[in-house]
């Protein structure tokens, strides 16, 4: 089993000393979705929910939560990141979120683009709550990376994010 970076000799939290890494053109991409009734779905497409713009408020959220990572996560550093973008998607009883992040640094940004999808869905909870309680926020993950020493990633089917 290989050492966990985030912890030292002793098994203590720490962050990791990323200073002797290179600097690299670095890129996540995160994914997520929120199931809900199709009254709820029909009323964020038609622009019908009381409280605004549920996706255009949902992905300032989601930017805005990745530029924050650093301070929610205890163990991240913080980043100045150089774009974050997050594109939905309409489905069948659904909305997926897509989040981009991307930097030149000498550490990733996947926990960047994770906490930007979280979040954006999080706001549409939030904003359409009044609709359908029951939405159910998940399949949050990673689905791929570029760059670092471990270099390119992509999850199992995933076929985006094209050099």
């Amino acid at each position: 089993m290989s050492r966990l970076s985030h912890l030292d000799e002793d098994g203590a939290a720490r962050m990791v000393d990323v200073g002797a890494k290179q600097v690299t053109r670095r890129m996540a991409v995160a994914t997520g979705r929120i199931k809900m009734s199709t009254e709820a779905l029909t009323a964020i497409r038609d622009g019908l929910v009381r409280k605004g713009d549920v996706l255009a408020t949902a992905r300032i959220a989601g930017i805005m939560a990745a530029k924050r990572t650093g301070d929610l996560i205890p163990l991240c550093h913080p980043l100045g990141l150089d774009s974050v973008s997050i594109d939905f998607a309409f489905e069948d009883g659904a909305i997926s979120a897509t989040a981009t992040a991307a930097l030149s640094a000498r550490t990733g940004v996947e926990m960047e683009a994770i906490t930007a999808t979280s979040v954006a869905l999080l706001t549409i909870y939030d904003m359409a709550k009044a609709v359908d309680k029951a939405m159910v926020i998940s399949d949050i993950r990673l689905v791929a990376k570029d760059g670092g020493k471990s270099g390119r990633w992509r999850a199992p089917g995933f076929e985006g994010l094209e050099p």
